[in-house]
């Protein structure tokens, strides 16, 4: 579960969130959507410390982050950027296995464990195991970010713009995957694709001008929002 509380953050003198509160429950997939600029890769950003509040709490598994251990607390969140953060220099193989190895460096089984989650995003490892990140193609690097990530084994995954170097085939692929992990993770995503954020989350926020507007029930943001502004932006009035 991850939780806002009364969270508050400016940058000298510019205001970029404003008492925001809402809770991500375990097992949620949850959207945050808004124009350029609103506030929401700040929020996500947060949750893992990569940007700390200028007030308020944030929780994570009912833990203050505040209080807990950066580089453990970031072992626990994966987190999936826009231009997909695979080390070039690395195979697909020593990509992945990076994280697991600090965690345990003697795991017998860690090769099996790469083959595992890259058949987890439809990918051959005999095929990729052994391929540069410049081997590969956006979508294919992208689900290779994906598969380190869930060889984590993280409680929560953030994903910020995921697909949005993609062209659509791959963006389609990375969405069947985002689907299927849904039932297994609780994750957050940043994203402008309003089409993404109805197909594929539980639950959407709405951020602009550094308020959250509203946070509910994708299916009722998309049919029946409760501020106008939220029905503005969904609908293409502005943004």
């Amino acid at each position: 579960m991850i939780e806002f509380q009364n969270v508050y953050k400016s940058f000298k003198d510019k205001h970029v969130l404003e008492d925001i509160n809402f809770t991500v429950n375990d097992g949620e997939f949850v959207c945050l959507i808004g124009p350029s600029g609103c506030g929401k890769t700040t929020a996500l950003k947060m949750i893992n410390r990569l940007i700390k509040p200028s007030q308020g709490t944030i929780y994570v598994n009912g833990k203050d982050i505040s209080e807990e251990n950066e580089i453990e607390l970031r072992r626990n969140i994966g987190y999936v950027i826009q231009q997909t953060g695979l080390f070039p220099h690395m195979t697909v193989k020593e990509n992945i296995e990076l994280i697991p190895k600090l965690k345990n460096k003697n795991d017998r089984h860690l090769l099996e464990k790469v083959k595992d989650v890259l058949n987890m995003v439809g990918l051959d490892p005999d095929e990729y195991l052994d391929k540069y990140p410049v081997q590969m193609s956006g979508g294919q690097q992208q689900r290779v970010c994906i598969a380190r990530t869930i060889a984590m084994k993280p409680d929560v995954i953030l994903m910020d713009e995921p697909t949005s170097a993609l062209d659509p085939i791959s963006t389609s692929k990375v969405e069947e995957l985002m689907a299927t992990l849904k039932n297994q993770y609780t994750i957050v995503i940043v994203t402008h694709n309003m089409q993404q954020a109805a197909r594929i989350s539980d639950k959407t926020g709405f951020f602009l001008n550094g308020e959250l507007i509203e946070f509910n029930n994708t299916k009722d943001i998309f049919t029946v929002p409760h501020d106008k502004r939220t029905e503005d932006y969904i609908t293409g009035r502005f943004g």
